[in-house]
Formats: C-alpha cells, structure tokens, sequence
C-alpha cells in the first residue's frame, strides 16, 4: 500500500511538471519578452531604411550641385544634416531612454527638414528637373521615405502593444516579477514641423536664378528696403476767432 502511495505522488509530480510550462505559457509568462522581441525587429526595420535614405545623400546632393552650384547653403545643410544623423549612436537600451532616442528622432526629423528643401531646388532648375540620375535618385529617395513612414508605424503599434502588456493583467504580475527588468520603450512622434503642411513660392523667382545665403529655396528675392518714414508731422490747431 505504501509503494501505490509513493507512485501516486510520483505521478503527480510528474503531471505537475508536464503541465506547469503550458499553465505558465497560459497565464502569458512568455508575452512580455515575445512583444520585447517584435518591437526590436521593427526597431531595427526603422534604422535600416534611415541607413538607406543616409547612403543615398551623397549622390543626391553631387548631382543637385552640378547643376545648381549656388545653392551652397542648403547642399551644406543637407550635408551637416546627415552627418549629425548618422553620428547618434544607438543600441538596444536607446528605446528605454527618453533623452537618447529623442536625440535620434531629432537628427532625423531635421534631416528630413532639410532634404525636403534640396528637393524643392529642381523647381528652379529645369536641367536638374529633367536630369536621369536625378529623377532616379528623387524615385529612390521618395520610395524610402514612404518606407520609413510605414516602417515607423509598425514599430509604434509594437511598442504600444509590448507597453500595454506592461501594465495590464495577467502580465504585469510578470513584469513585475520574473520580468522585472522589462522597461517601457519610447514612441516616434510627430515632429512640429509635420504639424502643419509647408507653402512653397516660386512665383517671384526666375528659374536658374541664384539665391542669396540662408534664404529658402523658392522664395522670392529679397526686395530693396524703402526709405524710412518720419513721424507724421501733428496738426496745427486753428486760430482761434
């Protein structure tokens, strides 16, 4: 009688064991790092399509001078624009940091800003505009561009999920626990210039015509200032009767 005892408790150990890994997995003890995982894959789908837009500058920017040699400052923008860029370190740990991924999301979004100026400068120029090589780069460079836009949105529904399961039940009894070292990781936002859609003139210049240092491309030259006006002289009272 003893020995069908021993082996009953055996056996129930034995389902104890089998079992308990599929309860576990059940009560979501895997979600956490299975969520972590995803969104570091999108992570890195963001950073290679930023690496493919960074690879195309160069040829752009060579291009864009052969034939509009003048517009030195925004080929010397879109050149210091991509350096810095390219220069933010960032690993694993970036996504939890708050002020290092900003500093990312900045060099980016600034490069974005000025790249979208270069390409406004083939308005002006209508060899550049129908140039081969530029309308190969002007495809390619749009075509990452929508890419790292889709690429940003999915690795923003994945961190929103993983930190979702942060804080919700049953797997904040895990992130608490066993997971404990599992951090919140930071969001793409909006940068403010996306926040409202840019205007563009072209009306005041004449195309192939230079433009001065730190004026926008498109924008109308400057005007001759006109001469200062005085204060209006004040009005002489009537004689009186």
């Amino acid at each position: 009688m003893r020995h069908v005892k021993t082996l009953r408790k055996r056996l129930a150990l034995a389902a104890v064991l089998l079992f308990a890994p599929v309860m576990l997995a059940g009560c979501g003890i895997n979600t956490i790092p299975t969520k972590e995982e995803n969104a570091r894959a999108k992570w890195a789908d963001v950073q290679s399509q930023y690496q493919r837009r960074a690879d195309l500058i160069p040829n752009l920017v060579e291009t864009v001078r052969g034939y509009a040699a003048q517009e030195r400052t925004v080929l010397r923008e879109v050149t210091e624009a991509r350096a810095s860029a390219t220069q933010v370190q960032v690993d694993a740990s970036t996504l939890t940091d708050p002020a290092r991924f900003q500093q990312y999301q900045q060099a980016q979004d600034r490069l974005t800003g000025v790249l979208g100026r270069l390409m406004m400068i083939q308005e002006r120029y209508p060899d550049l505009k129908s140039n081969q090589n530029f309308l190969a780069l002007q495809s390619q460079l749009e075509g990452t561009e929508n890419r790292i836009a889709v690429s940003r949105r999915d690795y923003n529904e994945a961190v929103r999920d993983y930190n979702t399961s942060l804080r919700t039940f049953p797997t904040i009894i895990w992130a608490k626990t066993i997971h404990g070292g599992s951090k919140p990781m930071q969001l793409f936002q909006a940068s403010a210039s996306a926040q409202s859609a840019p205007t563009v003139d072209f009306g005041g210049a004449q195309p192939g015509a230079p433009v001065p240092d730190g004026a926008a491309p498109g924008s109308a030259p400057p005007t001759s200032a006109a001469p200062p006006v005085g204060p209006a002289p004040s009005a002489t009272p009537a004689p009186t009767q």
